[in-house]
């Protein structure tokens, strides 16, 4: 058995082939539809969701599952059973299950009390499906990854991290730039170092945002407070514009950029609006595409593909 809590789960080989059960899944759906009969996945949410909570859903529910969505108000959680107890109990009703939280350990925790795949659909630490659908995206327009070049701008969060490790692992160049003081851990920059090492990908740090989107075949960012960080936001306004993804920086970078963002997005803050609705934006592909990575990963850890 299978869980998906880290971009690191996966070795090269099978994120490649992730990556390619999700395109033929986009290319022809029908195939797919009774993979999940008669099978259950619980989606709880302990965070807000807009696209992860929907996709998720319609995955399961193309794929022929039953998909159960549940936020803490819905199970004993939210009157203090553990989350070992939990795991415990749904690995008895359903197939998989998919959490939304807080703490990376929370997650950790109920993988190792669960006798069925559980699948991070974010944590503070890192968003892995989030960065699926991105490399997808990236390989739709660009072709194979490797040797390309991902620059991701602004604050070095949990969708930095996963870049980080997805990028790596992929053998691309993943430059980050951030202000200092924002930049992604530093265990995380140290585990994807020695991940680019063994794929001919390079990791790099930068504070310029310039210098890092100069020739970039994609450029990517996110909001400036991540949930969870918002009391920061008026704070973090002072010292983030400069990183704000706009044409200047699309100017700089390949002819052929890929503009991209894990939304929601804070058009006019992070990046403007002509940028996002240009025509090097992929942000709406992006967004689609969590849906067949998310039905490539359901039936990859079920083996059911």
């Amino acid at each position: 058995m299978r869980d998906y809590l880290s971009v690191a789960d996966l070795s090269p080989d099978e994120l490649r082939t992730l990556l390619d059960l999700a395109a033929q899944i986009k290319v022809e759906p029908g195939a797919y539809r009774d993979r999940l009969r008669d099978r259950s996945v619980a989606l709880i949410f302990e965070k807000p969701s807009t696209r992860t909570r929907v996709s998720f859903e319609v995955a399961v529910a193309q794929l022929g599952g039953h998909p159960l969505v549940l936020g803490t108000s819905d199970l004993q959680l939210g009157r203090g059973e553990t989350i070992e107890d939990t795991g415990r109990v749904l690995s008895r009703y359903v197939d998989a299950i998919v959490l939304r939280t807080f703490e990376q350990e929370r997650l950790e925790v109920l993988a190792q009390a669960a006798s069925v795949p559980v699948v991070n659909s974010l944590s503070d630490f890192e968003h892995p499906c989030q960065c699926l659908a991105d490399l997808l995206t990236i390989r739709e327009r660009r072709g194979d990854l490797a040797h390309l070049t991902l620059t991701f701008l602004g604050d070095g969060n949990n969708v930095a991290h996963s870049l980080l490790f997805g990028g790596a692992k992929s053998g691309m160049t993943v430059r980050t730039a951030t202000p200092p003081g924002f930049e992604p851990i530093p265990q995380v920059v140290s585990r994807a170092r020695a991940m680019a090492r063994s794929t001919g990908g390079a990791i790099e740090i930068e504070h310029d945002p310039k210098s890092a989107a100069a020739g970039a075949d994609a450029l990517y960012t996110d909001v400036w407070a991540s949930m969870g960080k918002e009391a920061e936001s008026e704070e973090r306004a002072l010292v983030f514009p400069a990183y704000q993804l706009n044409q200047g920086l699309v100017d700089v970078a390949s002819p052929e950029v890929v503009v991209l963002h894990c939304l929601p997005a804070h058009r006019g803050l992070e990046i403007t609006d002509d940028v996002i609705d240009g025509a090097h934006s992929a942000v709406w592909d992006q967004a689609e595409n969590r849906l067949h990575t998310q039905k490539a990963l359901l039936l990859w850890l079920l083996e059911l593909a």
